[in-house]
């Protein structure tokens, strides 16, 4: 097996980057890459900390990532299952990428930068839904935002209905439960009560 071991090499197969790879690239949101963070529904969250990297999904009503001003995102942490691998790291280490997504559209965008969490009681109010407050967000300084280019979502197909599987075909939580504990933890019962307990506990 041969590994590549230094940029030099590295560089020496894929050869010098492209204008359109570089131009693209701010240190604030513009007006434009403002038009694609207020449509995303979803973004990918990761973080780094003493035990390794982490990626989380967060998905939220569409602009759930407020641009507070061309520097500064805000993302409110929602329910979830209390992990809070993401959370954990932030505090340890501030490095954050995120890459929105959005349905129907083969570009992403990725933002890079450094995060603090606030519980300031004020902010976590105006991040309400339902009457419900985040318990807290995440306060991110830019420091460079970008669009990736659409060959990833295009080869995956990833929007396209009729590629979509089957959720039957695959392992539910509640088997993967089980499997992983012999049976002590999900199971049928946990797939069957599920969707109740999300939509009772979404916010």
């Amino acid at each position: 097996m041969t590994v590549i071991e230094t940029v030099e090499q590295l560089e020496a197969i894929y050869g010098v980057t492209n204008d359109a790879s570089t131009v693209k690239v701010a240190d604030h949101v513009t007006p434009l890459y403002r038009i694609f963070i207020e449509k995303a529904p979803f973004a990918a969250l990761a973080t780094i900390g003493p035990e390794g990297i982490d990626c989380s999904p967060r998905g939220d009503l569409p602009g759930f990532v407020r641009i507070h001003d061309p520097r500064t995102l805000m993302l409110p942490d929602r329910r979830g299952n209390n992990r809070v691998d993401s959370l954990r790291n932030i505090v340890r280490d501030p490095r954050v990428s995120l890459m929105f997504l959005i349905p129907g559209s083969g570009n992403a965008v990725r933002a890079n930068g450094r995060a603090h969490l606030s519980i300031d009681p004020g902010l976590l109010d105006s991040f309400k839904v339902e009457g419900k407050a985040p318990r807290s967000v995440m306060v991110m300084n830019v420091e460079e935002i970008y669009f990736q280019c659409a060959r990833a979502i295009v080869r995956s197909d990833l929007w396209n209905p009729d590629k979509r599987v089957d959720p039957k075909t695959l392992p539910t939580p509640g088997q993967i439960l089980a499997e992983m504990s012999q049976n002590k933890v999900g199971g049928a019962e946990y797939d069957r009560i599920w969707p109740e307990r999300a939509a009772a506990t979404m916010w």
